[in-house]
């Protein structure tokens, strides 16, 4: 089965690179990370030269940092803490930071400085928060820096008459262990970051199909309200009509027209009799319903698509449970069996089996079914678009929703394939009994 475009298509239709662009990295964020760097540097610098006694390049090294701290200050006093970044300004910040360390280490000897791996925190930040085109072109830019700083000519501050020299192989390898290092640690943040927005999209879906749900079991509310606050100016209407036919019933202009107005004035008081009278009578047994009713209601939809859809009943009716009408539940059931119809070749059956102890729901079709490496990442909220021929497995941010919706009713499933011999797709969705009954003691 594949889920299928519903509610969440909009959704679906993002991008990944758009989602994460509109996470945009806080100024006040990347000015507190630099200030750090500022005092790290400063810190480094001022051992070495004045407690190790190492000779360095203190001037320039000086010029450097103060180069940071200045643009830094600037930042600060020229934006406000709450403004973000849009990825040209962030990708501009985070490659002059690289750009101010790489220098900092070419002139302080290059890839034989024990500081070089700090190259890869810019690269490591912004593949974190940034769209991926410049994230990649900030990687490259740092390929460039560290390739480089492998040829600096300055030696690596030490004791006065010891020069340390660098094999051209460990230099090689030293190159290696950064580049290999800033890949993997980029690719490592790129996906969580990457997962984080997906899961975060796929909430907010979530939040807004309850929402909906919920709007629609507030409209009987809402007939309620409006019957009651058209009663009294309804009643004000018919009163004056019933005056206007008794002055005027002997005056042929106006005689048909004012029994007009009484009768669909009368007819209007009868509409919201009704009205007030399904909300108060009907919203009690309408807010609960046995479970083979709301088994039916959900399915109810999905029989005219020419898909054979059987309800088999295992337990007696008599002793079913009694289930609150409720939104997240309606909704995720209505998902699984629209994905299997969906992806039926010719029938869909669902298994309803009840005791004092479970709530049992089984729904299976006789598609494809799911492919190996899917069914270990069933309920990720990752997006695909696969077609319908191809083999089942590609879900997306509608079968996370219906399941994270159905656990929160304290439900529990399990996606499986069929036995060999039958082809097909099965979930299991289970409830404690005493959760969505009703009528337990909870």
């Amino acid at each position: 089965m594949i889920d299928k475009p519903g509610v969440i298509d909009k959704t679906q239709s993002h991008t990944l690179e758009d989602r994460l662009s509109s996470r945009r990295l806080r100024l006040q964020t990347l000015v507190r990370l630099r200030w750090l760097a500022v005092g790290g540097q400063a810190l480094t610098v001022f051992i070495v030269a004045f407690w190790l006694k190492f000779p360095l390049p203190l001037i320039a090294s000086s010029s450097l940092i103060a180069a940071l701290a200045w643009v830094n200050f600037y930042l600060t006093i020229r934006y406000p803490p709450t403004h973000r970044l849009g990825p040209p300004a962030a990708f501009a910040l985070l490659g002059f930071d690289l750009l101010q360390l790489c220098a900092l280490l070419f002139i302080t000897g290059g890839l034989a400085n024990p500081f070089a791996a700090l190259v890869c925190v810019p690269v490591i930040i912004s593949f974190a928060s940034q769209p991926i085109r410049y994230s990649t072109a900030l990687i490259g830019f740092a390929m460039v820096c560290i390739t480089v700083l492998a040829f600096s000519p300055f030696p690596l501050p030490w004791f006065d008459g010891v020069e340390i020299n660098v094999h051209n192989v460990m230099q090689f390898g030293v190159w290696c262990s950064i580049a290999s290092t800033m890949a993997f640690a980029a690719f490592y943040a790129y996906r969580v970051s990457m997962e984080a927005s997906q899961l975060a999209d796929a909430l907010a879906a979530t939040e807004l199909v309850l929402q909906r749900e919920k709007h629609l079991s507030q409209l009987d509310g809402l007939a309620a309200a409006a019957a009651h606050e058209l009663g009294t100016p309804l009643a004000t209407i018919s009163v004056v009509a019933k005056e206007m036919e008794r002055e005027l019933k002997d005056d042929d202009r106006f005689r048909e027209d004012v029994m007009l107005l009484r009768s669909q004035s009368e007819r209007c008081r009868d509409i919201l009799r009704r009205l007030t009278t399904l909300s108060s009578e009907g919203e009690a047994h309408m807010r609960r319903l046995p479970l083979s009713s709301m088994i039916e209601e959900i399915v109810a939809p999905h029989r005219e698509f020419g898909i054979t859809l059987e309800l088999i009943e295992k337990s007696p009716r008599k002793s079913e449970p009694v289930i609150d009408r409720n939104a997240g539940i309606m909704y995720g059931l209505g998902n699984l069996i629209e994905n299997a119809v969906d992806y039926a070749r010719e029938k869909v059956t669902i298994t309803v089996e009840h005791d004092q102890d479970k709530v049992l729901i089984v729904i299976e079709d006789d598609g494809n079914g799911y492919s190996p490496d899917i069914l270990t990442r069933i309920g990720e909220p990752y997006v695909t678009k696969r077609q319908k021929e191809d083999t089942a497995g590609g879900l997306g941010l509608g079968l996370f929703i219906a399941k994270t919706l159905l656990e929160r009713s304290g439900a529990s499933l399990v996606f499986e394939n069929r036995e060999p011999e039958r082809a097909g797709a099965r979930i299991r969705i289970e409830w404690p009994r005493m959760l969505i009954d009703a009528n337990s003691t909870k």
